[in-house]
């Protein structure tokens, strides 16, 4: 039941090419920094990732990105990763736009075992309909577009079909994680994490602290062990690899008399 593993080295060492990957995180909380540099240092490519966002440039998974190491993306947003949107509109990225919330469920009922779900988010936009551009040709002309959805009514509201997301591998980053891989997530970092870590086949956590089996309380546990493969047990330097997307500093104006 012991699922530590010695490095983020080798608990990605086996990750092929061509592999689908969640990974936690929302903006730049709850990242697996270290693994996800060790699937950068591993060198697998083609990588089809799931996750709220594409990191940031210089960092998180926008280091795979300009690396070119990720061939499709599925995502809520691109927000301020300017190779995300240079790759996508350039026509070398292929790009799936899903609503956050949709995208959320869509991971963790991958995790339940649930094969779609109807939902009234999109309903009446081109996520329904579609022809969401996912890939443009060099020239900025639509190379593939998303395809229609199946719509209902349910008690008299429409809504459309949403389906499920597996993925080959799950990354996330825990606060603490015992050694039967049970985990537990610190405030805003339990984002995506517990989704993403239901939606991978092979769950590979990497935990700021690793306990004993009971030194969780249960009604502390975020995260099923059974829900988890591989943990990685973070150095004190490690855990606080930690970034800010966007900082705003006030400058507090001089009181009269200060020194």
């Amino acid at each position: 039941m012991d699922k530590v593993v010695t490095t983020a080295g080798d608990a990605v060492a086996d990750i092929p090419s061509g592999a689908s990957i969640a990974v936690g995180g929302f903006g730049l909380v709850g990242i697996p920094w270290i693994l996800i540099e060790a699937l950068l240092d591993q060198g697998a490519d083609d990588l089809t990732i799931a996750s709220n966002n594409c990191g940031v440039d210089g960092a998180g998974l926008g280091l795979l990105l300009e690396a070119h190491r990720i061939s499709r993306v599925i995502a809520s947003y691109i927000g301020d990763n300017g190779e995300f949107a240079r790759q996508y509109l350039a026509g070398e990225l292929h790009v799936e736009l899903t609503p956050q919330g949709t995208l959320a469920e869509r991971l963790r009922a991958g995790g339940a075992g649930i094969g779609a779900f109807f939902t009234p988010t999109g309903v009446g936009t081109l996520v329904a309909e579609g022809g969401l551009p996912w890939r443009y040709h060099p020239d900025g002309t639509v190379a593939v577009a998303s395809p229609p959805k199946e719509v209902r009514s349910f008690a008299g509201r429409t809504m459309v079909l949403e389906e499920a997301i597996v993925t080959d591998v799950a990354l996330v980053r825990a606060a603490v994680a015992d050694t039967h891989g049970n985990a537990r997530f610190h405030v805003s970092a339990h984002n995506f994490n517990p989704d993403v870590a239901m939606a991978g086949r092979l769950t590979i956590v990497e935990a700021e602290k690793v306990v004993e089996p009971g030194e969780i309380a249960p009604d502390d546990v975020h995260l099923a062990g059974v829900f988890v493969q591989r943990i990685v047990a973070l150095t004190s330097d490690q855990s606080r690899q930690k970034a800010i997307e966007r900082r705003t500093v006030h400058v507090r104006p001089q009181t009269e008399g200060a020194s």
